[in-house]
């Protein structure tokens, strides 16, 4: 068994996982991974509760694909959110009768998370549990600097618009997943259709525009994505539009995964509409170049 949020499964959780798997396949148990959904801050301090790194859905898929066989969803509810360390390992050695836990170095639980590791490996001891700690992964940024991978930190990444390092560290692309909502069609009279989305409590990067890639109906498209307002047309509101270059089609209502690739270029005010046109036209060259490429390589080449 395993406790933690797992938010956009990245490479320290994929560690876990692994370890996770292993020692199921080993005792012959099946793999079972404890979490919280939504995130406990939501209920505790909702102003500070981090963004989403995966919706639901594709957080679960995620899980089922690295091998978790059984998925517990603990609300953040005061019943749970207040339980002291003692009592929430209690619960574990007790009721769950866990005989092996599966945690990362830098795991906490139980009320204020006083539930250090170190702790918890003394309460292992004594109540005859297997306890494997995890180390964390490190990666190499494009600028050569070695961090630990954690979300908060993929979060960082992602709210600087540096999509490439997110992906480094996700071992993935990031995904923005939402429907497709009804915009102010102007880029189809600009020769740009768009799907603009709704992406609800997920962390969207910075204002820019990407290069971007997405499936529908078994194709993959090359997709130049912009994130922000529109300042060209005085618009303040922050939208997800992308153009899905070469798609000719009805996407309204219909719910999109779509891969960011790279950070293109920020956004800015074109005095005139042929010059923001022409520089839509360049964004497309650059999202297709982008997107055409292999997804393993694409991680290191971006």
């Amino acid at each position: 068994m395993s406790v933690g949020n797992f938010d956009g499964l990245h490479l320290g959780h994929q560690r876990i996982l692994q370890h996770l798997r292993q020692a199921a396949d080993a005792a012959g148990l099946p793999a079972v991974v404890v979490t919280f959904e939504p995130h406990p801050l939501t209920a505790i301090k909702p102003h500070l509760a981090p963004p989403r790194l995966s919706p639901p859905a594709i957080k679960q898929a995620m899980l089922d694909g690295a091998g978790v066989d059984e998925l517990v969803i603990l609300p953040p509810v005061s019943e749970v959110l207040n339980l002291s360390a003692e009592e929430f390992w209690a619960i574990l050695r007790d009721q769950v009768r866990v005989g092996h836990l599966v945690e990362g170095h830098t795991f906490s639980f139980g009320r204020g998370r006083a539930g250090t590791i170190e702790r918890l490996r003394q309460w292992a001891t004594d109540g005859n549990v297997r306890l494997d700690v995890v180390e964390g992964v490190e990666v190499a940024l494009l600028d050569l600097s070695v961090v630990q991978v954690s979300s908060s930190l993929i979060r960082w990444l992602l709210s600087g618009g540096r999509v490439r390092e997110a992906a480094i560290c996700l071992g993935r692309p990031y995904v923005l997943e939402g429907p497709v909502v009804e915009g102010f069609r102007r880029g189809r009279t600009l020769g740009f259709p768009t799907a603009n989305l709704r992406c609800g409590g997920q962390l969207v990067p910075a204002d820019g525009v990407y290069a971007a890639r997405c499936e529908v109906d078994g194709r993959t498209w090359s997709v130049a994505l912009s994130i922000g307002t529109l300042p060209t047309f005085g618009d303040e509101m922050r939208q997800v539009e992308g153009h899905l270059i070469g798609f000719d089609g009805d996407l309204y209502g219909r719910t999109l995964r779509v891969e960011l690739l790279d950070w293109i270029r920020d956004q800015r005010r074109y005095p005139r509409i042929d010059a923001l046109v022409a520089q839509m036209k360049r964004d497309v060259t650059a999202a297709t170049r982008c997107a055409s490429l292999d997804p393993a390589r694409a991680i290191a080449w971006l």
